[in-house]
């Protein structure tokens, strides 16, 4: 029978050498100022992206970088396979706000404002002959008396300034008539016209040539960008209590919903660390669904945990008396296969995914394929042999406590 507890000082060192790099790498991303460690994408940051690819193929990444720095706007270019630029900036203010549409008072013959004279803008006896009596406050005239008059002096100032006799018009364009840009427009969308990224437009097609295609435009403000930290950080938090609660309560033990806790610690790390590592030397960002992916992992990893120690509570009854490392060395052995089961179908699956899927969601497949191993190891080695060892301390400290208590018993003399 393999001796899992017995070996437990090994896997503790294994868990230990496999953190320690990511360790240093979440570290180092404070201390650089960002340049190393984990490299947050857009959603946290907030910022443009901009991709797109010119008709020029020899066009390097420093030489468009040359351009938006011609307008101080730091850039990080690189270029894909394909041929596409992807352009990400940390600064907010490429792109104009849309300008919201404001209604225009029109003033009536009487010299009042009248709201309801947009209606008579279209120049119909019947909209008009039904504004003027509103705008007068007096009792509506019969019909053929409010007509004439009105008709003629209220059509012709209401159109021309409210501009709404034009149905095309759009209540978005600006002064000079020119339509209002598309916030982030997709793949084969309108190329930017406005604001400061529309000037940086016009001047990288002047220097480096004309733009083929743009694949993709966004832009997350600052305000989104914190509170999106801020509802991760919390999600996981809370997240983290609830299942240590949880575990206390079902199995009546604050040990096995700490060391639960403890293993899922384990588990963040390493695949915060990996990233952490990946975005160092190979420039990978973690986006919101990476959130997503790390709730993913805690669930999954809790999982394999619960079944082990609801053997080991089984167990406990079942051969009372036995030394608890035995009992929980039998637990694990019992659920050794079907947690490897478990976790290979989901691997499998996930390993489809990362070679066939779209890119889109690589980053998210990599993290849960980094957290279902992690999780389903951290259930194994970690979370019920360090339940054995704060177990064995705690008996080492009663025996200890015992021993003080008894009454020392000198020889007789």
């Amino acid at each position: 029978m393999f001796d899992v507890i017995g070996k437990r000082r090994w896997f503790f060192a294994f868990s230990i050498a496999i953190m320690l790099p990511g360790l240093i790498a979440i570290l180092l991303g404070p201390l650089t100022g960002g340049r190393a460690g984990l490299q947050f994408a857009i959603d946290f940051t907030g910022g443009t992206v901009w991709s797109v690819r010119l008709e020029d193929e020899a066009v390097t990444p420093p030489q468009v970088q040359a351009v938006f720095e011609e307008f101080d706007v730091e850039t990080t270019v690189t270029k894909d396979g394909e041929g596409y630029f992807e352009i990400r900036t940390k600064d907010t203010r490429l792109l104009p706000s849309i300008p919201q549409p404001t209604p225009t008072p029109v003033a009536s013959p009487s010299g009042s404002v009248d709201p309801s004279a947009s209606a008579g803008a279209s120049g119909s006896p019947g909209a008009s002959a039904g504004a003027s009596p509103a705008a007068s406050g007096s009792p509506a005239p019969s019909a053929s008396a409010s007509v004439a008059p009105t008709a003629s002096p209220s059509a012709a100032p209401s159109a021309s300034p409210a501009g709404s006799a034009d149905p095309s018009a759009s209540p978005s364009d600006g002064a000079g008539g020119s339509p209002a840009p598309s916030a982030s427009p997709g793949p084969g969308g309108q190329l930017p016209t406005e604001g400061l990224l529309g000037e940086i437009r016009v001047a990288l097609e002047e220097d480096l040539g004309p733009i083929a295609e743009q694949r993709s435009l966004s832009t997350v403000g600052a305000v989104v960008s914190s509170d999106l930290v801020f509802q991760a950080l919390t999600l996981i938090f809370f997240g983290a209590i609830g299942i240590l609660l949880w575990i206390t309560y079902r199995f009546r033990d604050l040990k096995m919903g700490a060391t639960a806790l403890v293993a899922l610690l384990h588990d963040v790390i390493v695949v915060v660390g990996v990233f952490a590592l990946l975005g160092t030397f190979a420039g990978i960002q973690i986006d919101g669904l990476f959130v997503t992916a790390m709730l993913t992992i805690i669930g999954f990893s809790v999982h394999d945990t619960i079944v082990v120690f609801d053997r080991v509570r089984e167990n406990r009854s079942r051969h009372a008396g036995e030394p608890f490392a035995r009992i929980v060395n039998h637990s694990i052995l019992q659920t050794f296969g079907r947690s490897i089961t478990t976790s290979l179908t989901v691997v499998i699956t996930l390993l489809s995914l990362l070679l066939f899927a779209s890119e889109a969601i690589g980053t998210f497949v990599f993290a849960l394929l980094l957290g279902i191993v992690s999780g389903t190891y951290s259930s194994i080695f970690n979370a019920a042999p360090l339940l054995v060892v704060w177990h064995q301390w705690e008996d080492r400290r009663r025996l200890a406590a015992d021993n003080a208590a008894r009454p020392s018993r000198r020889p007789a003399t």
